[in-house]
């Protein structure tokens, strides 16, 4: 998947309602949605921002969670266990935002 349609799935699994990538004041390309307010409003940067990542993750149901960290794992250490645990607990926003995706099964290569 590429950035933009990484951002586009989470924005849209956390709430955001008509996703795009929109030019700003004619040169500034900007990714809106509309959420809890009657006009657009920035979708956050999940792939580069791990607060905007821990808020999505809050999203998630709670039965869900034993498959983010699984999903976790494997993204960071490359196979499905919980050998991957010591860099799951450092994995960057990127990585987080791709195991999110999985666990949700909105992931495609």
């Amino acid at each position: 998947m590429s950035p933009e349609q990484q951002r586009i799935a989470i924005a849209e699994a956390c709430g955001y309602k008509d996703v795009a990538i929109r030019l700003t004041e004619g040169t500034i390309k900007v990714m809106t949605g509309f959420k809890n307010l009657p006009f657009d409003e920035e979708v956050p940067d999940y792939l580069n921002d791990l607060n905007a990542m821990h808020e999505a993750v809050k999203s998630l149901p709670q039965n869900s969670k034993p498959r983010y960290f699984a999903c976790l794992c494997a993204v960071v250490s490359g196979a499905i266990s919980l050998n991957g645990y010591s860099e799951a607990t450092e994995a960057i926003a990127a990585q987080r935002a791709e195991a999110f995706l999985r666990t949700l099964n909105l992931w495609t290569p």
